[in-house]
């Protein structure tokens, strides 16, 4: 049924309780997993970076090894329960970054974390699992995750 199931983390609990469900399905379906991290391109392009001298120390530079330590930290998991991982660590806008790789790639299922929060918080701000889930095509599971309020 699942050839390609592709998780989008980003590091948070929330992903990570969606990182549970995802090795657990790639395992039972003896499928591969695409594991994505996004660099938010909005965070590091609204930062001036003033007091960086060289792009290295910059917020860019953070959020890119916080994602490969993401990633090895899923690839070590899904090894341990027999899964294969396709890596892959993206810039853009999350949300689009992550429908166009399962729409390249051809995925089978997303599986989405996302942290059960207020109505109120929704309605204002929203989140990456919203937006992806009226943007895809594919099946999607999402993976709430409570959160203190």
């Amino acid at each position: 049924m699942y050839d390609r199931i592709l998780l989008s983390t980003d590091g948070t609990a929330a992903s990570t309780d969606a990182e549970s469900h995802a090795i657990e399905l790639a395992a039972a379906h003896d499928a591969e997993l695409h594991v994505l991290y996004v660099v938010d391109e909005t965070v590091y392009n609204a930062y001036s970076g003033d007091e960086y001298v060289d792009e290295a120390e910059g917020p860019e530079h953070a959020l890119e090894e916080h994602g490969e330590e993401t990633i090895a930290g899923v690839r070590q998991r899904a090894s341990e329960a027999g899964v294969d991982c396709v890596e892959a660590l993206r810039h853009g806008r999350p949300s689009n970054t992550i429908v166009d790789y399962a729409d390249e790639h051809d995925v089978d299922l997303l599986v989405l974390g996302t942290k059960r929060r207020p109505d109120e918080y929704r309605a204002l701000l929203g989140s990456v699992t919203d937006r992806v889930l009226r943007m895809t095509a594919q099946p999607a599971l999402v993976v709430k995750t409570e959160v203190e309020a």
